[in-house]
């Protein structure tokens, strides 16, 4: 019963959310396509001024992988991982998600495909990547896109959430898993 009632709900959420606006925008009288599409203007605009900052960002990731430098440094620290309780195997999915949610997912998916995706590197490294977030892809991308030169303390408050995103998930699949 629980279960038909939330596939129904799922079913109808979305249409029923973009039917409301634009209901409420017409109550309200506003001219609902034409400040669609002036928005979806917009939007265009901002992706056009966003592609160097991505262009850049894709290509400093592809020479991190390609140079072996990821690699490297995952040899490097997996006594430290492996003394707090993490597979060096996901190391690499580790690094690469602050840098790029597809590079981080192509990892994760050859981790499943060698050890399973319920095995505890498959679980740990899928709760890694719903614990942390792609912060140098963000910030090169927003702020980028806006011109913003002082980032302030973005990179470091991002960086620490990641950081205690991947703790928190090595030591709950260990927990849950282990």
């Amino acid at each position: 019963m629980f279960i038909s009632a939330v596939n129904t709900i799922s079913l109808y959420a979305i249409p029923l959310i973009l039917l409301s606006i634009t209901t409420y925008g017409v109550i309200k009288k506003v001219k609902v396509y034409e400040v669609f599409t002036e928005g979806a203007k917009e939007g265009f605009n901002t992706a056009i001024r966003v592609i160097p900052f991505l262009t850049a960002m894709l290509v400093a990731i592809g020479v991190f992988r390609a140079s072996g430098a990821m690699d490297y440094f995952s040899k490097l620290v997996a006594p430290i991982t492996n003394a707090i309780g993490m597979p060096s195997e996901v190391l690499p999915m580790a690094l690469m998600r602050p840098l790029s949610g597809g590079g981080a997912s192509g990892i994760m998916n050859g981790l499943f495909a060698e050890f399973g995706p319920d095995s505890l590197i498959g679980r740990m490294a899928s709760v890694m990547n719903g614990s942390t977030d792609t912060t140098f892809y963000v910030l090169a991308v927003y702020f980028g896109s806006i011109s913003i030169k002082k980032t302030r303390h973005a990179l470091s408050a991002g960086l620490l959430a990641d950081a205690a995103g991947l703790l928190s998930a090595v030591i709950i699949t260990n927990i849950m898993f282990g």
